[in-house]
């Protein structure tokens, strides 16, 4: 089958490079905004808003009367009105919020750019971009498939990096004939029925109090900035600061990802059924003790690299409801015993007298539901 995977590159661009890259999110910003006014306005005075095809007719004429918009990517600014057309449509439909006006104070600022006549390619270690000609990047592997586009990002920490959308084709693998229940915990990231458990590294923690350090320097500079009567966007000290704790904040997040990454992946290589439970995460959170920790943990991010690489490699996910007592029932004799607090991670069936760890115990129920249900289906 064929699927859109994304490819994640670190770019270095010149300095002649990086001010074509800043005029580049610049004028794309500068026309989504310009054209979400003149829908808003649009929509008071008529009850409909702009079209699309409409927009891009503007955008032709307002080239004329600002020449600097041509000095920049045109397909970088259509795909701005492209965005901006997708965000009312899924706004209309009721699957987001209104669209809002961009900000150059935004700690990320990005652009994307179409796939034509092969103005995006890999020429050995440099990435072709629109206008931007050859770009030196970090590859760690190769681009597979046709390339669709490329959206080149500058993060708080000042990295620059393009993701290139391409349209690939994967083929299912083996099976394995291997089923798994998952638990997913803050302990112990996630147990499984097979009696393995995966730590959970608890990256924010470890980084914590470096963190903590770094945003109370951040602070410091921001009120020392405001005495001298300076913008913070113009303060250098500020700036600098703000990038180093960006970095600190990068780098648990690339840490994470990569753990996650690796425990689906060796997941779906290895299990055609994999039974998880379906976790209510937004409202686990509003626990504000462990919302810190079920932050950290990322479930969300996990659950749905597991989906998509089942997708793509013909794998099967069963989701159980967040409501079956996975804790409470004894695997062994399915008695159902009374409800656990938390702090009770071993117990023993009053019932068949067998002894469980809690974690493994709710994993194998869940996975003996979820073959339940695929039975049942």
């Amino acid at each position: 089958m064929f699927v859109h995977k994304a490819y994640k590159f670190r770019i270095y661009p010149t300095k002649e490079q990086e001010i074509l890259l800043a005029k580049t999110i610049g004028c794309s910003r500068f026309v989504f905004n310009h054209f979400l006014r003149q829908w808003n306005e649009t929509y008071k005075e008529t009850g409909k808003g702009l079209t699309y095809h409409a927009c891009s007719s503007e955008l032709t004429k307002l080239k004329k009367e600002l020449v600097w918009l041509k000095e920049v990517d045109s397909i970088a600014l259509q795909s701005s009105l492209k965005n901006l057309a997708d965000s009312y449509t899924r706004f209309f439909r009721k699957q987001n919020k209104a669209p809002r006006f961009k900000s150059k104070k935004n700690d990320v600022q990005s652009y994307t750019t179409k796939e034509t006549n092969h103005n995006i390619a890999m020429v050995n270690n440099r990435i072709k971009l629109p206008k931007l000609g050859l770009v030196r990047f970090a590859k760690s592997r190769d681009v597979e498939g046709r390339i669709l586009n490329a959206t080149i990002r500058r993060n708080p920490s000042g990295k620059y990096f393009v993701s290139i959308l391409a349209e690939t084709e994967v083929q299912p693998l083996e099976k394995t004939d291997a089923s798994i229940g998952i638990d997913l915990g803050i302990t112990d990231f996630a147990i499984f029925s097979d009696g393995r458990k995966m730590d959970n590294h608890k990256f924010t923690s470890k980084m914590e109090k470096k963190l903590k350090r770094e945003q109370r320097k951040l602070s410091r500079r921001a009120l020392q900035a405001k005495k001298n009567g300076m913008n913070l966007l113009d303060a250098k000290n500020y700036q600098k600061q703000k990038r180093k704790v960006a970095r600190l904040h990068e780098r648990v997040m690339n840490q994470r990802d990569d753990f996650l990454n690796k425990l689906s992946t060796d997941i779906i290589k290895n299990h055609d059924i994999i039974c998880i439970e379906d976790l209510n995460t937004k409202g686990m959170l509003r626990n504000h003790k462990l919302a810190k920790s079920i932050s950290d943990v990322s479930w969300s991010a996990f659950v749905s690299k597991l989906e998509y690489k089942a997708k793509w490699y013909g794998k099967t996910i069963v989701k159980i409801s967040r409501w079956f007592p996975s804790s409470q029932i004894c695997f062994a004799c399915g008695h159902q015993a009374n409800k656990k607090t938390l702090d009770m991670r071993k117990w023993t069936c009053p019932v068949c007298h067998a002894q469980h760890d809690r974690d493994i115990n709710a994993s194998k129920n869940i996975l003996a539901e979820g073959l339940s249900i695929l039975n049942s289906a």
